[in-house]
C-alpha cells in the first residue's frame, strides 16, 4: 500500500513539475521561434533603419517600422489614459463606498465584458465610435476625421481593458487587512484619508500590477484595433489622424504578398517587436513592483 501512495506521489510530482517547466519554455520557445523566423530581414538590415525608419515598400526591400510602433506606442497611451484612472476610481468607489450588493451585481457585469469577443468590440467600434468621432469630436476640435482614428482606436481599446483592470484593482482592494482600515479610521482619519493613506498605498503594488496587464492587453490587441484605427502609414501628434499599429500590419498582410523577399521575415520581425515590447512592459512593472515593495 505504501508503495503504491510512493509511486502515486511520485508520479504526481513528475507530472506538477513537468507542467510548470512547459509553462516556463512557452515565451522562450516563441521568442526563439520568432527570431528564427526573423533572422533573414534582422541579418539584411541594420536594427537602426528596421525601428526608426519611416520608409515601408516591400516591393523595393525598404521595412521602416517607425511608423507601426507609433501608432501601437500612441493608441496603447490613449487606451491607459482613458481606461486607468476610470477603474481605480470605480475599484475604490465598489470596494470602499458603495454597498455589497452593488459590488455582487458588478462583477457578473465583469466578467461578461471580459468574455466578450474582440471582434464584437470592432464592429462596436465600427459602428458606434466611429461616427461620434467623425460627427461631433471632430468638429468640437475643429478637425475634420472620418472617425477611423488613433482616438477610435484608443476609446475601443480603453472599454477592453477595463475589465481586466477593475477586475485586479477590485481584488487588490479586498485584500487589505480590514484591521488596518478600522485603525486608521479609529485615529481620527476620515473615510477618504483612510482610502488615500491606507488602501492606495498598501496596494500600490497591486495598482502597478494592473496597470501592466491593462498596457500589455492594450499593446498587443488586434482585430478591434484593425477595425477602427484607419491602417494607413502616417505619424501625426493629431489624435484625429488614422494609424496602423503592429498587431494590425500583421493581421492584415500575413498570408499575402508572400511571394516578395523578405516580406514574410519583415511580417515576423514586427511579431518579434510586439513580443519584445510586451516582455520589457512587463519587466518594467515587475522591478517596479519589487522595489515598491522594499520601501
Amino acid at each position: 500500500m505504501n508503495r503504491i501512495r510512493r509511486i502515486s506521489d511520485l508520479l504526481v510530482n513528475i507530472w506538477m513539475r513537468a507542467g510548470l517547466y512547459l509553462l516556463l519554455a512557452i515565451p522562450v520557445l516563441i521568442g526563439v521561434g520568432l527570431y528564427w523566423k526573423a533572422a533573414p530581414i534582422i541579418g539584411g538590415h541594420s536594427l537602426s533603419d528596421l525601428l526608426f525608419s519611416r520608409q515601408w515598400f516591400p516591393m523595393k526591400g525598404e521595412f521602416g517600422f517607425m511608423p507601426f510602433i507609433y501608432s501601437s506606442a500612441y493608441v496603447t497611451v490613449l487606451a491607459f489614459i482613458l481606461s486607468a484612472p476610470l477603474c481605480l476610481f470605480a475599484a475604490i468607489y465598489l470596494t470602499q463606498f458603495g454597498k455589497h450588493r452593488l459590488l455582487q451585481v458588478m462583477l457578473p457585469v465583469i466578467d461578461i465584458l471580459a468574455g466578450i469577443p474582440s471582434v464584437v468590440y470592432g464592429v462596436w467600434g465600427v459602428l458606434v465610435i466611429v461616427p461620434a468621432v467623425a460627427e461631433y469630436l471632430a468638429p468640437l476640435f475643429g478637425v475634420v476625421s472620418s472617425g477611423y482614428s488613433l482616438l477610435s482606436g484608443g476609446i475601443v481599446l480603453a472599454v477592453m481593458c477595463i475589465p481586466y483592470m477593475l477586475n485586479m484593482l477590485i481584488e487588490v482592494f479586498q485584500t487589505i487587512p480590514v484591521g488596518m482600515k478600522e485603525a486608521s479610521l479609529s485615529l481620527g482619519a476620515t473615510h477618504w484619508e483612510m482610502v488615500k493613506h491606507v488602501i492606495i498605498r498598501k496596494g500600490f503594488p497591486g495598482i502597478l500590477s494592473a496597470f501592466g496587464l491593462g498596457i500589455a492587453k492594450a499593446f498587443g490587441e488586434t482585430i478591434a484595433v484593425l477595425m477602427v484605427v484607419g491602417n494607413t502609414l502616417d505619424i501625426s501628434v493629431s489624435p484625429f489622424s488614422s494609424g496602423y499599429p503592429l498587431p494590425a500590419l500583421i493581421a492584415n498582410n500575413y498570408g499575402e504578398m508572400m511571394s516578395i523577399p523578405d516580406y514574410d521575415s519583415a511580417l515576423m520581425f514586427a511579431a518579434l517587436l510586439l513580443f519584445v515590447i510586451i516582455l520589457i512592459i512587463n519587466l518594467f512593472f515587475r522591478y517596479f513592483i519589487h522595489k515598491t515593495e522594499e520601501i
